[in-house]
C-alpha cells in the first residue's frame, strides 16, 4: 500500500511562495491521477490541484494562475509550487491520488500559513 508524506509548509508572508513536496514510499508510477488537497480549520477537505500521469492537469478556481503542479515518478513525489499566497491559502495540504484514485490513507500534511 502506498502511503504518503508531505512537506515544505511554513509560516509565509501574503505574497510570499512555498513549494510543497508529497513522497510516496511506493511506486506512484500505477496511479494515474495523483492530486493535492487543502483543508482548513472548520472547513471541508478540498481539491486544489490534480495532475494524470498523462501531464494533464486541472486546478481549483481559487489557485489558478498561482500554483504549479508536478510529478516525478521516477522519484515517486509530486510538487506544488505556490506563488502569490493569500490568507485564505492558510491550511494543511494533502496529496493523495485524485478522482477514481483517491483509494489511499492520508498522510500528516503539511501546514501552511499565510500571515504578515
Amino acid at each position: 500500500q502506498v502511503q504518503f508524506v508531505e512537506s515544505g509548509g511554513g509560516l509565509v508572508q501574503p505574497g510570499g511562495s512555498l513549494r510543497l513536496s508529497c513522497v510516496a514510499s511506493g511506486s506512484i508510477f500505477s496511479i494515474y491521477n495523483m492530486g493535492w488537497y487543502r483543508q482548513a480549520p472548520g472547513k471541508q477537505r478540498e481539491l486544489v490541484a490534480s495532475i494524470t500521469a498523462g501531464g494533464h492537469i486541472n486546478y481549483a478556481d481559487s489557485v489558478k494562475g498561482r500554483a504549479t503542479i508536478s510529478r516525478d515518478d521516477a522519484k515517486n513525489t509530486m510538487y506544488l509550487q505556490m506563488n502569490s499566497l493569500k490568507p485564505e491559502d492558510t491550511a494543511g495540504y494533502y496529496c493523495n491520488g485524485a478522482g477514481g484514485d483517491l483509494n489511499y490513507a492520508w498522510g500528516p500534511g503539511t501546514q501552511v500559513t499565510v500571515s504578515s
